[in-house]
């Protein structure tokens, strides 16, 4: 009995020495195959220093179908893995809009979740042979210092499958919330700076609406006017939205120095200008804006064409009277593309990003360029056709029944991003007397820089009825927002800091599906194994300590 008492003091005073001890020293271990419990650095980084307390209201919960559930608990794990790493700083509560009673009070919350930003979601859902349908808000809302971001949850590519989505959903919970709370936390002190270039283009602010006021949630504003003497800089990233006129030649080596200088920069470029479409038809006309040396130099060239593919949105046309009233239908617009092909690299820019809508767009050519790496991020679809400017765009071409055989062009690259050591387009140019030559560099340090041959594609529609502007990627004919706005910001931030909050886009969860053939052949058998299985495991645990008992004390 003394050794039975000592051991049980030793197992005792273990304990007691493993608690204190992980008041002082504290770890965890993911052991699953993508490490979906383990936060990216940038995460960790900002969790560990966030300036004050975060509230997080999630209205994800409640009786969800088992895929739901799943996003459900991603939800939850993520933010108690952000509470271990900020400690108190971050609090959060789950919400069931259902749960509450009062329809009043039901239809307030939905009402001002909608005014937030949160859209409602009407779920049908087969599981297991049994219909669901159900209306819930896939969002949260983060809060700190009485500012509020709303967070959407159910993300990811439309045209993939229910489950898929879901899964695209489930890997960028992380990104999803730690932007928000980034975006509320950033001071003055660690914002970025995003520079416009606006000198070049004639196209209205109210265009350009929806992308400066999501920069500036983010990122300082500064306008840039090439007009001033000096070089460009104090930038983390310059922004060139549809140029319509030349560059100076002065403004082509200040761009050309600042990237080799590691500036980055985002040029939405167009190779040909559409002023306007009739019936009868009009012209795209080709649009120099002596950007060609430099683009090759870099490594791309923008050709002056415009793309039509079939994979394509619609538009509102007239196509016969009915009766006394015109007959107005949504046909196939060939010459707005919408681009679903991302390439296979995997960039976080465009990993799990739903469909582009691309306006009037050409094509961009890759060619050699040393130290340069090119990854095409947006392509058409296989199904295109390739028109060299002038090309004739006329609104009958809607009405006509295209022929498959003649959209035979492939894909052609819309958008490529470029990284490397740039080397100046003026090297071996610049003579010592030269006033250039002050502080000239011919071969730079490591940056980046994104081309996309669509300047349209960062342009918002205005209701001029209201006066107010469409977000950026909103078609007001089918009523659908495309990710738009998603594909620049992700370009911005991923421009700025690749190894930032967006590295979290990059995390993969595979999907596992189960075989529901065989599930459904089997469902009694499993049932009857999870019902009687742990009561078997105890019995046979029970009876073999009876057994071993008897055996000690018989003796």
């Amino acid at each position: 009995m003394k050794a039975a008492s000592l051991r049980t003091l030793i197992f005792l005073l273990v304990l007691i020495a493993v608690n204190v001890l992980s008041a002082f020293v504290f770890f965890r271990v993911d052991l699953t195959q993508e490490k979906r419990y383990t936060l990216s650095d940038a995460t960790r980084t900002m969790l560990e220093t966030l300036p004050g307390d975060i509230h997080v209201d999630v209205y994800l919960t409640g009786d969800l179908p088992p895929a739901f559930k799943r996003l459900e608990s991603a939800v939850r794990e993520t933010l108690d893995e952000f509470q271990v790493r900020a400690g108190k700083t971050i609090t959060y509560r789950f919400i069931d809009p259902d749960a509450i009673t009062s329809a009043d009070e039901k239809n307030k919350l939905i009402d001002r979740l909608q005014q937030r930003g949160l859209l409602p979601t009407n779920l049908v859902a087969n599981e297991g042979g049994k219909r669901t349908e159900k209306l819930l808000f896939p969002g949260a809302i983060v809060s700190y210092a009485g500012k509020e971001v709303p967070v959407l949850l159910l993300k990811g590519n439309k045209t993939a499958s229910k489950e898929e989505q879901l899964n695209q959903s489930y890997e960028g919970v992380e990104f999803q919330l730690a932007s928000a709370i980034q975006k509320l936390t950033q001071t003055g002190e660690n914002r970025r700076r995003v520079g416009l270039l606006y000198s070049n283009t004639q196209v209205p602010p109210s265009r350009f609406a929806d992308l400066l006021a999501s920069v500036q949630e983010k990122y300082d504003l500064f306008f840039v006017d090439m007009s001033k003497p000096g070089p460009i800089s104090g930038l983390d990233a310059l922004l060139v939205p549809k140029p319509d006129r030349p560059f100076s030649d002065d403004a082509i080596f200040k761009i050309d120095q600042y990237v080799v200088n590691g500036g980055r920069a985002l040029f939405f470029v167009d190779g040909q200008r559409v002023d306007s479409v009739s019936n009868e038809g009009t012209y795209a006309q080709p649009l120099n804006l002596n950007l060609d040396n430099l683009f090759f130099r870099w490594g791309v060239r923008l050709n002056r064409d415009v793309v039509k593919d079939l994979y394509c949105a619609p538009i509102p046309l007239n196509v016969g009277n009915m009766g006394d009233k015109p007959n107005i239908q949504l046909l196939p617009w060939r010459f707005y593309p919408l681009l679903n092909n991302f390439g296979k690299s995997g960039n976080p820019i465009v990993r799990n990003l739903d469909m582009v809508l691309a306006r009037f767009t050409s094509s961009l050519d890759t060619v050699q360029s040393r130290g340069i790496q090119k990854i095409p991020l947006l392509l058409t679809s296989a199904y295109t056709q390739d028109l060299k400017a002038p090309a004739l765009i006329s609104y009958t071409e809607a009405r006509k029944q295209p022929d498959p055989q003649t959209y035979n062009g492939g894909p052609k690259l819309i958008a490529c991003l470029l990284e490397g050591k740039f080397t100046s387009l003026y090297a071996n140019q610049i003579l010592p007397g030269d006033p250039r030559a002050a502080g000239f560099r011919s071969e730079g340090v490591p940056s980046r820089v994104l081309i996309c041959s669509d300047g349209d594609l960062v342009i918002n529609d205005v209701n001029y009825r209201q006066n107010q502007p469409y977000p950026l990627g909103f078609d007001r004919f089918t009523r659908t927002t495309y990710a738009n706005k998603d594909f620049a910001m992700n370009a911005i931030d991923y421009l700025v800091d690749p190894n930032g909050v967006i590295a979290a886009r990059t995390r993969t969860v595979t999907l596992r599906p189960l075989d529901k053939i065989r599930l459904d052949a089997s469902r009694t058998s499993w049932q009857l194994l999870n019902l009687l299985g742990p009561l078997l495991l105890i019995g046979l645990v029970g009876a073999g300590w009876q057994v071993a008992r008897r055996s000690r004390y018989a003796r």
